[in-house]
């Protein structure tokens, strides 16, 4: 049995994330949540809706880091929809990436969306909170 599975029967329903759109990043995110800096995440909505991502409120989720090991549980406090110009400086500072400015957010996010081929000022995104349950 992998830690995963053993995760999923300690938290049923338990969802598996892995962010970032590489390996490294996928560390350093996992690594930002882990240590309680990073406490919330955002996606376009039409990315979830072709991934059939169903996270729900309250539930947990796995973390995985870039070498696809859990580095921790969450569980998610909120989800809302906003546009990407309506992110405010609060939503980036919880991301907890880079020097936690907004502009900072607004770089990489634009750019890690222009590379997934959706970016707009006003597409739709899903933000989310989380707090961490179990450190691994």
């Amino acid at each position: 049995m992998t830690a995963v599975d053993e995760l999923k029967i300690k938290y049923p329903g338990a969802t598996v994330w892995q962010m970032g759109d590489s390996p490294a990043l996928a560390s350093e995110l996992a690594d930002l949540i882990r240590k309680g800096i990073k406490t919330a995440t955002c996606g376009s909505l039409a990315s979830y809706q072709q991934e059939g991502a169903s996270s729900t409120i309250g539930g947990y989720i796995i973390i995985l880091d870039g070498q696809e090991r859990p580095a921790c549980v969450v569980r998610l406090v909120s989800a809302r929809l906003v546009r990407f110009c309506d992110v405010s400086a609060e939503f980036a500072r919880k991301e907890g990436e880079g020097d936690l400015s907004h502009a900072y957010w607004r770089k990489e996010h634009q750019r890690f969306f222009t590379q997934e081929g959706s970016f707009s000022e006003d597409m739709a995104l899903i933000a989310e909170e989380f707090e961490v349950v179990e450190r691994l």
